[in-house]
Order: structure tokens, then C-alpha cells, then sequence
């Protein structure tokens, strides 16, 4: 067995929403309620390192492990991102290759509940030292879906979440960390 394997690597388009989260139960009973597949809890590390493009970072959890990169304008409301992931196993040995070629960013370490209905993923999330925020996650992995669609399914979940525009985000919780 590869002591570095990866699983699944594919580039899709995204449409996302993340926002503070006043109110995580209300969240939580409308997914229970539309009878959300809950996938977990995973305690994550994200490991952004240095790049000259958009951003490179390494997801470790007990759920998600993946080495992600991304490029996305920091704005409010529903953003677009070009996804590329690489599902990875053993990701300590990647981790340690990828900080000594390319240098520490910084690190989020968050708790994250996940959920999906259909194509939309949904996290409710607890990051040391930020709070407590929630993320609407529209995802087109074969290009079937497209972007219109993908931006009403995040502005559908957005009302439907009561999530108000004051509390949108534009920044990721790595550019939240560093300008701490």
C-alpha cells in the first residue's frame, strides 16, 4: 500500500455563500427537517502554504482529506470558484513535502458539521478565535448544472436559513486569521 495515495482528483464549479451564523440551531432543524444527509463531524486542519495563484491548502479531518486548490474573488453573497481537489491519504507525509517546498500560510483549525441535500453541501462551522459561521456550498462537478442554477440554489438556502446580508462574509477564515 502507497504511504501517499491519491484517491480522486477532479476540477468543478462551485457557488458559495459564507456567512456568521447567529442562530446554528435554526440551520440545523431545517436540514433535519429536509431530511439533510448528515455526513458528520470533522475536526479539520487546513494548511494554506504560499502560491503565486489563487489558494493551495490541505484539508485534514476524520472525514475530509483532500488538497485543494482554488481561485475565487473575495465578495459577499454568492461567489464562483474553480475547484481542483485531490482526495489524499496519509496527509502528515504531504503536509510535511508541501510546507518544505512551499512555506506555511497560515492554519485553520475549525469544528465542521456537514451535510448535503442534493448537490449543495452545507457546513455549520466552529473556528477557534472567529466563532461560529455557515457555509451553502452549490457544487457542479460535470458541468450539468451550471452557474445560474447553482447561485439560485445558494440565494434559495440563504433565505430559507434566515441568513441576513450584514452577515455575509467576503474573506476566507485564512485571510480572517491574518488580519487578526
Amino acid at each position: 500500500m502507497q504511504s501517499l495515495l491519491f484517491l480522486i482528483s477532479f476540477m468543478h464549479l462551485n457557488v458559495e455563500i459564507k456567512a456568521r451564523c447567529t442562530n446554528p440551531d435554526r440551520i440545523r432543524n431545517y436540514l433535519k427537517e429536509n431530511k439533510a444527509d448528515f455526513k458528520g463531524t470533522d475536526l479539520q486542519r487546513d494548511t494554506y502554504f504560499n502560491v503565486p495563484t489563487g489558494r493551495l491548502k490541505l484539508r485534514q479531518g476524520n472525514i475530509e482529506n483532500s488538497l485543494i486548490h482554488y481561485e475565487r474573488e473575495n465578495q459577499s453573497g454568492p461567489k464562483s470558484s474553480h475547484v481542483s481537489l485531490y482526495r489524499v491519504e496519509n496527509g502528515d507525509v504531504l503536509r510535511n513535502v508541501l510546507l518544505n517546498a512551499l512555506g506555511e500560510k497560515v492554519t485553520v483549525e475549525k469544528q465542521r458539521e456537514i451535510y448535503f441535500i442534493d448537490n449543495v453541501k452545507f457546513h455549520l462551522d466552529e473556528v477557534p478565535g472567529l466563532g461560529t459561521f455557515a457555509e451553502i456550498e452549490a457544487i457542479d462537478k460535470d458541468g450539468s448544472i451550471g452557474k445560474e442554477r447553482l447561485q439560485e440554489q445558494c440565494e434559495f438556502y440563504l433565505k430559507a436559513f434566515g441568513i441576513k446580508e450584514i452577515d455575509l462574509l467576503t474573506d476566507s477564515y485564512s485571510d480572517m486569521l491574518l488580519n487578526k
